[in-house]
């Protein structure tokens, strides 16, 4: 065993005690489900929004992004398979500062998203009960996820594979009767007239202009988060390296089409001037195209997708603050097992972006979702940017240390790592000169330089890090 893997070993040892039993398609889902959700459903009335047809490029351009970091984190969790992920392989390869910002970043954004899904959650209910305040929806819906993630990781795997098996099943089905909307028979559906001149009716394809299509890419990146979370449930795979391999094949496939195929349909049957953020594109597509009943399946299906994401949320958050703890980083209670195998106290830590939606959905009803996307916006952007850095290090230890070749690997090393690592440092520079993104690094940047002083002024210097209770 080579000297890196030897002292890897250590954290490895350190978060033992999970339960290791997902399967591969149930990883696989995992990792859709946590990037199938509001980004797609609800954010992407934002982005159209910002970008205008040209919103098709911005999620390009955040595919590419994705695909890169999946390949970056597949080299490193083939190699090491731990709950702790990247932020342990931070840890590893450049630090234990980088360790604790990057598990710290990483669990503070994804408790906030939990807060968007959980808002989103609120919007959509008012479809069908206009009446009840969204608290109601909040709390109830929470309640019920919470459970679920208490009770087992398989009862979890199970729920998020169905979840997303309908996900996957709708969205299909948007992109057959989209298909046939457009490319049909028919002239007229409705009021509308379906076609791709809607590309270039109403400012043209770039009518924000390029600046437009880039801001949209910072919503993008907002769509495609969640698809790290593979790395995560790796601690708790049965077979961690078939199922990763499995996953990296086929999740940005099909991720990438999801999100370009249904985007295209969208802005060819309604105007992007019609999609707004205040309901869901796709519910209005369907309401557009006079389906008896549809937009209230679709409006079913978004609802759906956002209780998935947030039930994958609630899973990473409660596994991030496990191994921070499991790490010496954390209070060690919140890393305790129960005979199921589930850090309750961890679990119970990482709601608090629910308890925060709430609070601002009474507060703050008609910009809650885009204040929670902004403020979580820094800890995810800060995380991605940190994988593809931590990738260099790992690569180029790896060299130094090991002759053996990596069971996967990554082609365009170091061009790719470089690419992907600039085009984060570019998406977060971005949201200091937008207004709806400008809390992003005001948030953010405040955020590390307190990280950064509690990590220095409690931890730097402990040498007698406690194992795993």
């Amino acid at each position: 065993m080579s000297k890196s893997m030897d002292s890897f070993q250590q954290i490895v040892e350190q978060e033992q005690g999970l339960k290791k039993v997902l399967s591969a398609g149930q990883m696989g889902m995992i990792a859709i489900g946590g990037a199938i959700g509001t980004g797609l459903f609800l954010g992407s009335g934002l982005a159209i929004g910002f970008a205008g047809p040209s919103v098709i490029l911005s999620y390009a351009v955040g595919a590419l992004i994705a695909l890169i970091l999946m390949g970056c984190l597949a080299e490193m969790t083939i190699v090491h398979p731990t709950s702790g992920s990247f932020g342990a392989y931070a840890e590893h390869y450049m630090g234990p500062w980088a360790g604790f910002m990057v598990r710290y970043a990483y669990w503070a954004c994804n408790v906030l998203a939990v807060g968007t899904e959980v808002t989103a959650i609120g919007i959509y209910m008012k479809f069908w009960y206009p009446d009840i305040p969204s608290w109601f929806w909040i709390s109830s819906f929470s309640l019920a996820l919470v459970l679920i993630n208490a009770f087992s990781v398989n009862i979890f795997g199970l729920v998020e594979y169905w979840f997303s098996v309908i996900k996957i099943v709708a969205i299909l089905a948007f992109i057959m009767i989209g298909s046939y909307v457009v490319f049909g028979p028919a002239t007229r559906v409705g009021d509308v007239i379906p076609g791709f001149h809607h590309y270039t009716e109403h400012g043209g394809f770039f009518p924000q202009g390029l600046w437009g299509m880039w801001i949209a890419v910072i919503v993008s990146i907002f769509g495609y988060l969640g698809i790290e979370m593979i790395a995560v449930a790796a601690g708790e795979a049965h077979e961690p390296e078939k199922a990763i391999k499995s996953a990296v094949r086929t999740t940005l496939i099909r991720l990438a089409l999801f999100y370009l195929l249904t985007m295209g349909l969208m802005l060819a049957i309604v105007p992007w001037t019609q999609a707004g953020h205040e309901e869901s594109p796709f519910v209005k597509v369907m309401t557009a195209v006079n389906i008896s009943g549809a937009s209230g399946v679709v409006n079913f299906v978004v609802l759906i997708a956002a209780l998935s994401a947030m039930n994958s949320q609630l899973y990473i958050t409660t596994r991030m603050m496990f191994s921070l703890s499991c790490a010496g980083y954390a209070p060690k209670q919140f890393g305790r097992l129960n005979k199921r195998g589930i850090p309750m106290l961890g679990l119970l830590l990482s709601t608090g972006g629910i308890a925060l939606a709430t609070v601002l959905s009474i507060v703050a009803p008609e910009q809650s979702f885009t204040l929670m996307m902004a403020v979580s916006m820094f800890g995810a952007l800060f995380t991605w940017f940190m994988i593809f850095v931590t990738h260099f290090f790992f690569r180029k230890k790896w060299g130094n240390e090991n002759s053996q070749a990596l069971p996967f690997r990554m082609p365009g090393f170091p061009y790719l790592t470089f690419l992907g690592g600039a085009l984060m440092l570019a998406i977060m520079i971005t949201t200091a000169f937008t207004k709806e993104f400008q809390m992003t690094l005001v948030f953010g940047i405040p955020a590390l330089i307190f990280l950064s002083v509690v990590y220095f002024v409690w931890y730097a210097k402990k040498t007698d890090i406690p194992q795993h209770m």
